[in-house]
């Protein structure tokens, strides 16, 4: 999963996430367009590791009001990582943020098979909660096997630069993590370091990395 065909329900909520994003768009005042460059010392997500090495990856992003669309592309060594994901947040008085998304997941080569997720998530101050309910498409190049349903609970803390985050699979998969970070802004470049805890159902192992990303307004 990030080594888990996705089913008539997860493909409705994407599209119809999708078609609302990008009709919301045409309607806000101010827009926003970025792009992002960046390379990591080791690539890991969601407690899993994708690279024994360095990765480096590229990114556009679209902003309008509430809505965001943007897309994503990594060097996975045996082929390219492609992200697609639209967002709607809104805030209430409280302080209290709520977002909803949609993300697929894509790959080129044989390093793995498609993800397909809706998004949800909330914050307040320096804590967040996020909750993914997702499908894979099965392991590459095996016929017999099927698509997995599996959930990511993540509970976040990002203060002064430091952050930390807790995530727990669930559904048909199995396992926690726990990644603490700190960033800065050297220059007009951001730098980062990172450390990933993986338990026994991932990959029961540790790590630390480092990044590097710069980000540019068009």
């Amino acid at each position: 999963m990030k080594n888990l065909q996705t089913s008539p329900a997860i493909k409705t909520i994407v599209l119809a996430t999708s078609i609302v994003i990008f009709s919301g768009l045409d309607n806000q005042a101010s827009a926003e367009l970025t792009t992002n460059v960046g390379v990591v010392s080791q690539y890991h997500f969601r407690g899993i590791q994708q690279t024994g090495g360095s990765s480096t990856s590229a990114g556009i992003d679209y902003a309008s009001g509430a809505f965001s669309v943007g897309t994503w592309a990594a060097d996975v060594q045996d082929g390219l990582e492609v992200d697609l994901y639209g967002n709607y947040n809104f805030e209430l008085d409280s302080g209290v943020s709520f977002d909803i998304g949609a993300t697929t997941y894509q790959y080129t080569g044989d390093f793995d098979s498609a993800y397909n997720e809706l998004n949800l998530g909330a914050s307040y101050g320096v804590f967040s909660v996020g909750y993914a309910i997702g499908q894979w498409d099965g392991v590459v190049g095996d016929e017999a096997a099927t698509e997995s349903d599996y959930t990511v609970l993540t509970l976040g803390f990002e203060h002064n630069g430091f952050s930390g985050t807790v995530g727990v699979y669930g559904d048909d998969a199995e396992g926690e993590y726990v990644e603490l970070g700190y960033a800065t802004v050297i220059g007009e470049f951001d730098v980062g370091v990172g450390l990933v805890v993986s338990g026994s159902d991932l990959d029961d192992d540790e790590a630390l990395f480092f990044s590097f990303n710069k980000t540019f307004e068009l």
